[in-house]
């Protein structure tokens, strides 16, 4: 079995592993999960129903990216940022892009049940993925990130990263006593440590990117996975061991980075092709769909009762689980909406979709609409 770090930093590494926990469950060796058909079509049919209920048309679904969440409650805030960079070439303005999705993203790791983030000159409150994404932009437009805070707000750079404290996260996302975030060392510590990764900023990225031909997305992934592993909290970063399968790739927070990376790369007029070599992400709205679904079938009481970590092997067989059957739920969709993968690739089922099935589930089947199974976060994993 290969398992050196270039094959563990593929998509395919990712695929593969997923597919081999998939059987492995499937031959009713797990102790944690069973699989039902009859729920992965309940998967499917209520991806359907988000779908149609959120796009009467489904050639225009957009990308699953960072970008939805800063158009929460209706509102594209970037548009009315873009218009302030107007007089920049486009090559600037997509560094700028990849700068304000590049920390948004790192600081996205759960928030926790009890914060929530009431936006500046509104009357709005979001929570939960859509607060940290408003909160995040709004730090970036009022220039926390920038080395010149007054002259040039609306970048990030380096060595104002490497500043960072707790305490400006905290302020930027209204943690108080009485809304408390977790994981504010972990996502200071990643910021920080982004700045001393050696690119003056996140969108160097760009110019990386920005070859002669199409950008391929598994390129965008390989960039990411290898300009920032070093703030990653292990070498590998988001590979974990499982007692039969053995190492099993995620690098969700690294692929969810690189979908959030397509929409600047195409507006400064470069070609993003094969998004469907990127897998699904696993994480707890596309897992939790599944297992409210009743796709997943929980074998001991203890997965809807206990707290876990991220290396715990329940945790990685569901993260796994998760990544192979959103494979197989896009090929239903598809089928269902008579599309196929370049129409309407994974990405697109993720946001038409599945995230959102995921939410609607979690509403409907407990107070706050937690996930089924917990998971303990210190903003670190990705």
């Amino acid at each position: 079995m290969t398992d050196t770090l270039e094959y563990l930093r593929t998509p395919a590494a990712i695929r593969e592993r997923a597919e081999q926990m998939l059987k492995y469950v499937e031959d009713g060796r797990s102790p944690w999960f069973g699989l039902n058909p009859n729920g992965l079509e309940a998967a499917v049919q209520a991806t359907l129903k988000v779908t149609s209920q959120r796009f009467s048309d489904p050639s225009k679904i957009p990308f699953h990216s960072r970008w939805r969440h800063f158009e929460a409650g209706g509102r594209d805030r970037w548009a009315a940022l873009a218009r302030t960079l107007s007089h920049l070439p486009r090559e600037e303005v997509a560094r700028r892009r990849m700068d304000l999705a590049v920390v948004s993203v790192l600081l996205d790791a759960g928030a926790g049940p009890d914060w929530s983030y009431r936006e500046p000159g509104t009357k709005e409150t979001y929570t939960r993925s859509e607060g940290l994404g408003v909160a995040s932009f709004h730090m970036f437009a009022s220039g926390v990130f920038s080395r010149d805070r007054k002259g040039d707000p609306l970048r990030v750079d380096s060595e104002r990263l490497a500043t960072l404290t707790p305490t400006d996260i905290a302020m930027g996302f209204q943690v108080k006593a009485h809304n408390p975030m977790v994981g504010l060392e972990g996502r200071a510590g990643l910021l920080r440590k982004l700045g001393g990764i050696g690119l003056d900023r996140p969108g160097a990225l760009f110019d990386i990117l920005a070859t002669d031909g199409d950008v391929k997305a598994a390129a965008i992934l390989a960039v990411v996975l290898d300009k920032l592993s070093p703030i990653w909290p292990s070498p590998m970063g988001d590979v974990w061991p499982h007692p039969v399968i053995g190492l099993v790739p995620f690098h969700k927070l690294s692929q969810w980075m690189s979908y959030s990376l397509v929409e600047p790369l195409e507006g400064a007029g470069l070609r993003v092709v094969e998004l469907d070599a990127l897998t699904g992400l696993p994480e707890y709205r596309n897992g939790g769909l599944l297992v409210d679904s009743g796709a997943l079938r929980l074998k001991r009481r203890a997965l809807s009762e206990e707290k876990f970590s991220a290396g715990d092997e329940p945790i990685v067989e569901w993260r796994a689980l998760t990544v192979a059957l959103l494979d197989r739920i896009g090929e239903h969709v598809r089928r269902h909406l008579h599309m196929d993968a370049t129409s309407l690739p994974l990405v697109k089922v993720l946001e038409a979709g599945t995230w959102f099935a995921g939410r609607m589930l979690a509403a409907e089947r407990r107070p706050g609409g937690g996930p089924p199974i917990s998971v303990t976060s210190d903003g670190t994993v990705f």
